[in-house]
């Protein structure tokens, strides 16, 4: 397994858990390159962070779980941060900064490394000039949309991630359509407590049950399944159906922890809230 090339672009952030005092590295990208590394294979991550403390803490984490700094661009500004709130194990965002990985486009140098991997995962809120060129260069790549379907240019995207309705009255055939019909080639759902789907762009949908657990938190869950369904799915000689149960467990796992890979949480430094106090005041405020 460790011969293939995995590379994960873009997103990376400090998620500050402000129930608890608590801080993590995560960022859809990032948290794919992770898992990789932690189950055995050779990944890279490409991104940005600022030239604060913020990027420092983000850099020593990814070296943490064998993934090269020297990949990351520091670049003049603030480094991503989130802010949230548990409630029961579910995150309530108070506010979500990009900083300077927004629309993130890797350097010349970093691109002839991307262009030439076995597969590249593309983060959420992806450079839309970054998609098209890959599109038109042939690599072989995903992106997670989340739940924003439809933002980035999807025409000739060989795999897409997105969330779908986790309401079993709620059909998924016309998210799955729509994903079809602006160019993705195949469509992965994951649909909370309604399992997964995967659409092989063969009219041909397979669904796996999700795996339930007593959730800590969810951060991180999707992106542990994207990691384990690329790599069963298209490198470990698994079915779909197969590569959707073992995503699925994967997920499963992500959520009995803090942070969407395994980390020791570092408490917030007292200068973090205050740098934020206005949106966190302003967030507070309006909670009903």
């Amino acid at each position: 397994m460790t011969s293939k090339k995995l590379v994960a672009v873009g997103d990376n952030c400090l998620d500050a858990y402000l129930t608890n005092g608590l801080l993590t590295v995560g960022g859809n990208a990032l948290n794919v390159a992770a898992q990789w590394r932690r189950n055995g294979w050779t990944a890279r991550y490409f991104g940005a962070v600022g030239e604060d403390a913020e990027g420092d803490m983000v850099l020593s984490e990814l070296a943490g779980v064998g993934l090269s700094p020297d990949d990351v661009e520091r670049r003049p500004g603030d480094t991503a941060v989130t802010l949230l709130r548990d409630e029961s194990g579910e995150r309530r965002f108070l506010h979500e900064s990009f900083g300077v990985g927004e629309n993130y486009m890797p350097s010349p140098e970093h691109y002839a490394i991307i262009a030439t991997a076995d597969w590249v995962h593309l983060g959420t809120n992806a450079n839309r000039d970054l998609v098209r060129r890959m599109v038109a260069n042939r690599v072989p790549f995903s992106i997670d949309v989340s739940t924003a379907h439809l933002a980035l240019p999807l025409g000739g995207v060989p795999m897409l991630f997105a969330s779908g309705p986790d309401d079993v009255d709620v059909p998924i055939e016309p998210l799955l359509s729509a994903l079809r019909a602006a160019g993705a080639s195949q469509v992965a759902l994951t649909c909370g407590r309604c399992g997964s789907y995967f659409d092989d762009g063969m009219n041909d949908v397979v669904h796996a049950p999700a795996t339930l657990v007593d959730v800590v938190d969810t951060c991180g869950a999707g992106d542990s399944f994207i990691a384990t369904f690329l790599t069963g799915f298209r490198f470990g000689g698994l079915s779909a159906s197969e590569a959707l149960r073992e995503a699925s467990i994967a997920a499963a796992q992500t959520c009995t922890h803090l942070g969407g890979f395994p980390q020791r949480p570092r408490p917030i430094p007292d200068w973090l809230p205050a740098k934020y106090a206005s949106f966190i005041a302003d967030a507070q405020g309006a909670r009903p």
